[in-house]
C-alpha cells in the first residue's frame, strides 16, 4: 500500500471510530437524562464545560503535536530521539495535567457556583489521567496507525456510557433514601455521569499503555541500532514548548465560545433577571445537552465523510496543481452540502419526534424542539466551516482559521450579551448566537480560501438545488410523520413506539424523496457521485432502484 493511501486509510478508521463514538454518545444520553433530569445534565455540562477548558489547556493538544514531533523524528529514522520525547512528553502532561488537575480540585468555586462545584471536583482527576493517554495516542499516530488510537475511543466511550448511567442511578437512589431534595439528586447524578467520563479515560489508558508494552521490544530494537547524536533534554522540553503552544491557542479558540457563553448566560440570566441559579442550570441543561446534542451528530457525519478527500487537497496543493485543488474544494463542498443541508432540513421537520425518540421527558420536549429547529440551521453553517477549516490547514494556511474564529467569537459575545439584557427569549439565545457564530466562520474561512485558490462554484447546483430539494423533503416528512403517527396511535397505546415507527417511516420517505429530487434535478450527477467515499456503492443501489439510469 501507498504512503498516500494508508494516510487515507489511517484517517478513515480514525474518522469511522469517531462516528461510532458519537453514536453511542447519542444513544446513552436518553436513559441519562431520565435518571438525572435537565437540571442534573445542566450542572454535567456546566462543570464539563470548566473542565474541557482545562483539559485542552493542559492536556488535550498533546496528540497532535506529539504526532507532529514524534513524526518529523521518525521519518530521518532518529528512534532514539523520538524515545527520548515520548519520555519527555510524559513528564510534560504530568507537571501541567498535575497543575490544571489541583487548579480545578481548588478553585471550582471561583469558576462556577452552587451544586455545579462538586461535579467540577469530580472532573479534577481526570485532567491529570488524561495526559498520558493523549501522548501514547500521538505517539501512535506518529507511527502511522490510528487503530490503537480508534480502538482506545471506543472502549472509552462504551464505557463511559455503561458507568455514566450505572453510577448516575445508583447515586440518584442513594440520595433518594437520604431524604435529598430533588436539586441535590440532580447534582448526584450529575456527579455519577461524570465518574462514567472518568472511568472512561482510565480504561482508554491502561489499553493503550497495554499495547505499547507489546511493542515495547520492537521500539527497543529500533533505539539500539539508532546511532544518531541525542538531543539534550532543554532541546526536547524546548521543542515541546513551541509546537504545543500554537495547537494550545487554537483548540482554545475554537472551544471557548461554549464556556464563554455558559458563563455569561449563567450571570446575566442570574444577576441580571434574578432568574433562580437551578432554573438557568436547567434551562442551559436541556439546550447543550439535548438540541446541541443531536444538532452536533450531522456535524461529525459530515465530517467523516469529507475525511478522506482533505488529504488529496493538500497533495495536490503542495505540487502546486491549483486547478486540481480548486476541483478538490469544490468536490468536498458538494459532499459536503448533499449531507448537512437536508439534515437540517429533516431535524427542522422532525424536531420534537426525533427529541422524543432519545429524550422522552414531555417536561422539556416543546422547548428543546423550538431550540433545535433553530439550531437546525447551524448544521449546514458549522459542516461548511468546518470543512473550510480543514482546508486552509490543508494548503498551510493555518493561522487564519484561528484569526476567523476569534473574529466570530467577538461577534457573537456581543450579540449574546445584547439578546440576554434587552430580550426574554432565555436560552434562545445561545441557539441564535450558534447561527450568527458559525454563519460568520462560514463566510470569513470562504472568503479566506477565494484568496489563495480560484474556486468556481456553482451555486444552482450545490446550493439552490439542495435547497429546494430539502424543503420539499422535509414538508414531506412533517406530513407523513403526522399521518402514520396518527394511524399507527389507533393501534398501538403507547405513543413513544408510533411515534418511533412513524419517524421511522418518514425518515425513509425523506431519503427516497431527496434521492430522486437530486438525480432528477441535476444536483447530483453519477460521475460525481463515483468520486465520493463509497460512492460505487450509492450508485449501485440508486440505479438497482430507478432511480438513477442504469
Amino acid at each position: 500500500m501507498s504512503k498516500k493511501k494508508n494516510v487515507i486509510v489511517q484517517g478513515g478508521i480514525l474518522a469511522m471510530a469517531g462516528l461510532i463514538c458519537s453514536i453511542i454518545g447519542l444513544l446513552y444520553q436518553g436513559p441519562l437524562t431520565g435518571i438525572i433530569g435537565d437540571e442534573g445534565n445542566g450542572y454535567y455540562s456546566t462543570a464539563y464545560n470548566i473542565y474541557n477548558i482545562v483539559l485542552l489547556i493542559s492536556s488535550y493538544s498533546i496528540p497532535s503535536a506529539m504526532s507532529k514531533i514524534l513524526s518529523q523524528k521518525l521519518a530521518v529514522h532518529e528512534y532514539r530521539n523520538a524515545q527520548r520525547i515520548f519520555h519527555c512528553a510524559l513528564i510534560y502532561v504530568c507537571i501541567v495535567g498535575g497543575l490544571g488537575s489541583i487548579f480545578l480540585l481548588f478553585g471550582a468555586p471561583l469558576i462556577v457556583s452552587g451544586n455545579s462545584i462538586p461535579v467540577v471536583r469530580v472532573f479534577a482527576p481526570i485532567i491529570f489521567i488524561f495526559g498520558p493517554l493523549g501522548v501514547l495516542r500521538g505517539y501512535f499516530q506518529a507511527h502511522r496507525t490510528m487503530v490503537p488510537t480508534s480502538v482506545s475511543q471506543l472502549v472509552e466511550q462504551i464505557l463511559n456510557a455503561i458507568v455514566s448511567v450505572g453510577m448516575a442511578l445508583l447515586l440518584v437512589r442513594l440520595a433518594v433514601s437520604r431524604g435529598y431534595d430533588e436539586h441535590t439528586r440532580a447534582m448526584y447524578g450529575a456527579i455519577g455521569s461524570a465518574l462514567g467520563t472518568g472511568s472512561g479515560v482510565v480504561i482508554a489508558l491502561i489499553f493503550m499503555f497495554f499495547v505499547y508494552n507489546i511493542n515495547r521490544d520492537y521500539i527497543k530494537r529500533k533505539v539500539i541500532h539508532d546511532h544518531h547524536e541525542d538531543m539534550t533534554y532543554n532541546e526536547i522540553f524546548r521543542m515541546i514548548i513551541m509546537i504545543v503552544t500554537p495547537f494550545i491557542f487554537s483548540t482554545f479558540i475554537y472551544q471557548l465560545p461554549t464556556t464563554l457563553n455558559q458563563t455569561l448566560f449563567t450571570k446575566l440570566m442570574t444577576g441580571y433577571r434574578g432568574i433562580p441559579h437551578n432554573e438557568v442550570i436547567t434551562r442551559f441543561g436541556v439546550y447543550t445537552r439535548k438540541s446541541v446534542v443531536i444538532s452536533n451528530f450531522p456535524i461529525r457525519i459530515a465530517a467523516a465523510a469529507a475525511a478522506a478527500i482533505i488529504p488529496n487537497i493538500s497533495t495536490y496543493f503542495a505540487q502546486k496543481n491549483y486547478k486540481k485543488t480548486s476541483q478538490m474544494v469544490v468536490r468536498v463542498y458538494t459532499l459536503i452540502n448533499m449531507i448537512a443541508i437536508p439534515s437540517a432540513a429533516g431535524l427542522f421537520a422532525l424536531s420534537e419526534p426525533i427529541i422524543m425518540l432519545l429524550f422522552p421527558q414531555k417536561s422539556s420536549l416543546h422547548e428543546a424542539g423550538v431550540l433545535m429547529q433553530i439550531l437546525a440551521v447551524t448544521v449546514v453553517f458549522y459542516s461548511l466551516s468546518t470543512v473550510s477549516n480543514a482546508i486552509l490547514q490543508g494548503i498551510g494556511k493555518v493561522n487564519i482559521p484561528v484569526i476567523n474564529a476569534a473574529i466570530a467569537l467577538i461577534v457573537q459575545t456581543v450579540a449574546l450579551v445584547l439578546l440576554l439584557l434587552f430580550t426574554n427569549i432565555g436560552n434562545k439565545a445561545l441557539a441564535i448566537t450558534a447561527i450568527i457564530y458559525s454563519l460568520m466562520m462560514c463566510v470569513l474561512n470562504e472568503w479566506s480560501i477565494s484568496r489563495y485558490l480560484d474556486v468556481k462554484q456553482d451555486v444552482l447546483k450545490m446550493y439552490i438545488i439542495p435547497v429546494l430539494v430539502s424543503v420539499l423533503m422535509g414538508g414531506a416528512a412533517f406530513g407523513v410523520h403526522m399521518l402514520f403517527k396518527f394511524l399507527i396511535g389507533m393501534i398501538l397505546p403507547r405513543e413513544y413506539f408510533a411515534n418511533l415507527i412513524a419517524v421511522l417511516v418518514a425518515m425513509f420517505v425523506a431519503v427516497l424523496i431527496y434521492a430522486v429530487g437530486m438525480v432528477k434535478m441535476k444536483g447530483v450527477t453519477e460521475e460525481e457521485l463515483l468520486s465520493f467515499p463509497k460512492g460505487s456503492k450509492i450508485v449501485g443501489i440508486l440505479k438497482k432502484a430507478h432511480i438513477m439510469n442504469a
